[in-house]
């Protein structure tokens, strides 16, 4: 099967070839009937024509030739003529070999069986594809204008705010992305902000929604945007390119090929290297018809700053960017052109550029042309606001001509400036019906539908063509679908509905959209609508029944809709089971707008994963990123994470923290944790899954870390780095994959304050309740937790300027120098008992507690020298380590390995006496401590840790980055 999407200039044929084509030398009925049906598309030879409607359920797209007799010339240019008029594509099929060379035939070469024939045509006027013309016989891209009739099932996309994206082109008009233009969050779309409209649905498939259901998933393929070193799987040649969209690539595995390569490649995709960690599609189910894709993703709205109003780009928008030069040509004229009555309704309009002295049908042409429709120019015409349809052929220029002068004029009045484009009305029309999920073999079948077809009548006339003869057609329902690109909408259609109404009400709406529209026929099974809403935010320590009555109040939730399916009352959290999609709409907005005892709702859709389906071997990763962390770098893992991996493993800890991506993997018999996220970020993580523990199936998930804080001390330790600094995160999934599992202990810092507080009901001094953090790292006391405090004051004035490693450091050094001076004599100021005992303190000014062998970025504060008194210090031999520092200038000296710390003490159990109000800091967050006790011990069960392996990586012949190339240079228009 060949797709051709090649398409040269108008190619003008002379009429008279038309009457030298008799009835007895015409084509076969059928092969006619095709050709007028059938889009743009697939050239194929078929010698049997009893096979020809069969094979066309199979490929509606298709044209086919039957039959092998020699035709005489005279319907030979007929034929060519009519498939190039009506088809308008660079393909001509014909039952003799010809040639045309531009504009004109050439003489006939010899007679022969039905056969291809190429035509020498310059670039695509609809997406400016470019071919050699010995090429063409390669070409296998589909054009965007019949690309949304390819698309198997449609999936919308979820497209981004926009931004500068270099060296990529428009999936659309295949142009170079010069402005500021959308990318898909989930896939490797990238288009224009007016193209985005055409963009085809054709997103990966990351979940089941009800409808579905494939235990074996097909390779994704996406053309272009490759980098220029990568190489085809199948004839190891470069099928890369920086100049133009070349190559295709597998948004699942990865597997590059050239577009006439990849057929060749079996069609099951086995998701490549990260297949063990990727969690599989047909293992996820998500009820997701009323929500958009940037909620099913938990996409941050921050990022989402175009508007989501249906698919189409704000008018205001649109006509900054639409709005060109005005042309130098004093021949040429722009026109605005309107799709339909939701365009003139939101202002929303393509221009063209056509000559002042113009047929209408070349009008009509390049108005389709600029809505990438690929029909007969002759079934469509220009209309006003006034609904005044042209009764002439030319489009005079407006300026200066008059109805006096030109008396062929296409208005009686003066042209006006804008233009809708309709399709003429007819009394029949020829729509396809897809099968959707009846798995019967084929696409879709044709018919023809009348003004008195209903949808029943036309459910009877296509359940025999889908061998279904036998069911009863009650059982069946015709549902219209919308293909958005941001959304598929899908709409149920009434039984005694004119379909023929539907059809052209749908086509007066938008033109754009029916070409984007289909319809489905499917079964009236009685599926069970289950969406998982987690809503976090509400008071801690409160029972199922309580929180069920607070959501009544404050959300007045429908008890027969919705229930609390479970509840984590030590977080606040519950996660709501709903049955209706209007209802889990709904609590879903709302809450978003909803605070409890002054603290706002947080509202998550959470995927159900289907823990029975998963592979033997398979070990998902579970992704938490902090999209504010390490100079918003974040933000680009989150996008490059969500295309190497299923985009409903990878979680925004800022909407809803870890819980929600908790809660989704807790029926997953063995799963890891990948942190993207500072010290405090892997702490935050660390004690989540320490309070939920046993509500999961795994207990004990294994965690690694990407660094992106600023001290980044327990990724050193683990081997993961200083930083991230922009390395390939498929070399880090690889990394975290080949990782190995290792034990760290966790501690737990009990502290009781004695000072009295006041009350804020009764105004009574009370003393306030003892508070318990968990350690993982250090806790500090004295100048160092105050250095720590300097700096969150500092970040908290001014939190935009804290985006880079190197200006967070400089601040620490500032602050630092302010406080050289100062002295505390921290020693008079509190005591120390280990293990029981009580120990001295020397002349300090920090006390510090160490878990674990770095110190304020990377510093060794214990030191390596040999000391009988105390064990040699390990992450996971249940002691902390006890060092001083005299001041700020020890602590300098200790950052650049000059000295260590004053070793002091070794144990396992500490309590601390403090008698003044002290700056205390545990793993970098500080704050003033008052009077009282703190007691540090053991927090339970070691929790396991991944270490990167020493080992170097295998190469695996996979192009670096291939699908996440450079993405920190691709947003640098962010």
């Amino acid at each position: 099967m060949l797709w051709f999407c090649k398409r040269g200039e108008k190619l003008k044929w002379e009429r008279q070839y038309f009457s030298h084509c008799s009835s007895e030398q015409s084509m076969p009925n059928r092969l006619v009937s095709s050709l007028l049906e059938s889009p743009c598309g697939t050239a194929l030879k078929i010698d049997d024509e009893n096979k020809v409607a069969l094979i066309r359920n199979y490929c509606p797209s298709s044209i086919f030739c039957t039959g092998t007799h020699t035709l005489s010339p005279a319907p030979l240019w007929a034929l060519a003529s009519m498939a190039l008029e009506v088809m308008r594509v660079g393909v001509l099929l014909c039952g003799s070999m010809w040639s045309l060379d531009g504009k004109k035939f050439l003489a006939p070469v010899r007679s022969a069986p039905w056969r291809l024939l190429v035509v020498k045509t310059s670039p695509m006027a609809v997406c400016n594809f470019m071919s050699h013309e010995k090429c063409l016989k390669h070409v296998k891209i589909p054009c965007a204008c019949i690309a949304p009739g390819l698309v198997r099932v449609p999936v919308a996309h979820c497209l981004g705010p926009p931004g500068h994206y270099k060296r990529k082109f428009c999936a659309v008009c295949r142009k170079q992305l010069e402005t500021p233009a959308f990318r898909c969050e989930v896939c490797e779309l990238h288009v224009h902000t007016d193209c985005a409209p055409f963009a085809c649905s054709d997103c990966r498939q990351t979940h089941q929604d009800g409808h579905q259901d494939h235990d074996t998933y097909h390779h994704h393929w996406r053309e272009g945007n490759l980098p220029s070193s990568a190489r085809c799987k199948v004839c190891k040649k470069t099928c890369g390119s920086s100049e133009v969209l070349s190559g295709m690539r597998c948004e699942w595995c990865g597997i590059l090929a050239h577009a006439a390569c990849c057929v060749i490649i079996p069609p099951e995709c086995t998701f490549g290297r990260l297949r063990n960690m990727i969690l599989p599609p047909n293992c996820v189910r998500l009820f997701s018809r009323n929500f958009s894709k940037m909620h099913c993703f938990r996409i941050s709205e921050s990022l989402q700053t175009e508007p989501d109003d249906d698919d189409d780009v704000d008018s205001s928008t649109q006509g900054s960017l639409k709005e060109p030069q005005a042309s130098t040509d004093s021949s040429k004229q722009m026109l605005k052109i309107y799709d339909g009555n939701d365009a003139v309704k939101r202002n929303q309009y393509r221009l063209i550029t056509v000559p002042r002295i113009a047929k209408q049908e070349e009008v009509v042409e390049a108005a389709l042309r600029a809505y990438y429709i690929n029909d007969d120019p002759k079934d469509y015409e220009l209309q006003t606001f006034t609904q005044q349809a042209l009764f002439c052929d030319d489009v005079i220029n407006r300026n200066d001509a008059t109805e006096e002068s030109h008396p062929g004029s296409v208005f009686r009045e003066a042209v006006p400036e804008a233009w809708i484009i309709r399709a003429k009305p007819k009394d029949n029309e020829v729509i396809k019906i897809y099968p959707a999920w009846l798995k019967v073999g084929m696409a879709c079948v044709s018919i023809r539908i009348k003004k008195e077809s209903t949808t029943q009548m036309v459910i009877k006339e296509v359940l025999p063509l889908l061998g279904y003869q036998s069911e009863c057609p009650q059982n069946f329902r015709l549902v219209e679908v919308l293909m958005g690109c941001k959304q598929v909408q899908r709409m149920v259609l009434d039984d005694h509905e004119l379909t023929l109404n539907r059809f052209q009400d749908v086509r007066k709406t938008s033109l754009r959209q029916m070409n984007q529209t289909r319809f489905y026929i499917v079964e009236n099974n009685t599926s069970v609508v289950q969406v998982h809403l987690f809503v976090g935010g509400l008071p801690p320590h409160l029972s199922a029944a309580e929180y069920t009555n607070i959501l009544k109040d404050e959300l007045t939730i429908k008890t027969n809709l919705v229930s609390v399916s479970h509840v984590y009352s030590s977080q606040g959290a519950v996660v709501l089971n709903i049955s209706c999609f209007s209802e889990a709409e709904r609590l879903y907005m709302l809450a978003k707008d909803t605070t409890v005892n002054d603290k706002p709702l947080t509202a998550v859709v959470i995927p159900e994963v289907l823990h029975s389906k998963l592979p033997q071997n398979c070990c998902p990763l579970l992704v938490f990123v902090n999209p504010k962390s390490g100079g918003l770098k974040g933000r680009d893992l989150l996008y490059s994470f969500r295309k190497l991996l299923n985009p409903h493993q990878v979680f925004e800890l800022t909407n809803g923290g870890p819980l929600p991506g908790l809660h989704a993997f807790s029926q997953i018999p063995c799963f890891r944790i990948l942190v993207c996220g500072g010290d405090g970020t892997v702490g935050w993580v660390l004690g989540a899954l320490e309070e939920i523990r046993h509500k999961l199936v795994c207990s004990e998930p294994s965690v690694a870390i990407l660094p992106l804080g600023t001290g980044n001390d327990l990724g050193r330790v683990l081997r993961w780095g200083a930083g991230y600094s922009g390395e390939d995160p498929y070399s880090i999934l690889l990394a975290v994959e080949e990782a190995d599992d290792v034990l760290m202990d966790r501690w737990t810092i009990l502290l009781d304050a004695q000072e009295a507080i006041e009350s804020s009901e009764n105004g009574v001094l009370e003393p306030e309740p003892p508070k318990i953090v968990q350690m993982n790292n250090y806790c500090g006391l004295g100048i160092d937790a105050e250095l720590s405090l300097g700096f969150h004051h500092a970040r908290e004035e001014e939190p935009d300027k804290f985006n880079s490693r190197f200006h967070n450091k400089g601040v620490y050094v500032k602050v630092g120098l302010q406080r050289m001076s100062h002295t505390r004599n921290l020693h008079k100021e509190i005591k120390l008992q280990v293990d029981q005992h009580e120990v001295e303190l020397p002349s300090i000014e920090g006390l510090i507690f160490i878990n674990i062998p770095s110190w304020g970025s990377g510093a060794d504060l214990w030191g390596s020298d040999n000391d009988n008194r105390f064990e040699k210090p390990r992450i996971d031999d249940g002691l902390l380590e006890v060092v001083g520092v005299t001041g700020v200038v020890h602590m300098g000296q200790v950052q650049g390995g000059l000295r260590s710390g004053i070793r002091i003490a070794q144990g396992s159990y500490f309590r601390l006496t403090l008698l003044k109000p002290i700056p205390v800091q545990v793993d970098g967050e500080p704050w003033i401590q008052p009077p009282g006790q703190i007691i540090i011990s053991a927090a339970g069960p070691k929790v396991h840790m991944l270490k990167k392996s020493k080992q170097k990586q295998k190469k695996t012949g996979y192009v670096k980055d291939s699908r996440t190339e450079s993405t920190a240079s691709g947003d640098m228009g962010r």
